[in-house]
């Protein structure tokens, strides 16, 4: 895989915090723990786009004849 420089600025907070983190060992430098935040925050909005188009695909399929009960019954068929 290719990879591109960078450069970003922070603030000393925020630098010592990513410092932190490398110096507990969770991270083996400052680039990988921003490459893991940014592979966190693709993994996020992945998600909430699947739960965006799952919720307009519900908005879009009308209003259920079924009554709450009903549904809770097939839940709990679904469950067993």
């Amino acid at each position: 895989m290719a990879t591109i420089r960078k450069t970003i600025t922070l603030t000393n907070q925020q630098g010592d915090w990513i410092k932190s983190r490398v110096e507990d060992g969770q991270f083996t430098n400052e680039s990988e723990y921003v490459r893991d935040l940014i592979r966190r925050d693709q993994q996020r909005n992945s998600e909430l786009e699947a739960l965006r188009a799952e919720l307009i695909k519900g908005e879009q399929s009308g209003i259920s004849s079924r009554t709450p009960d009903d549904i809770i019954k097939a839940v709990i068929a679904k469950k067993k």
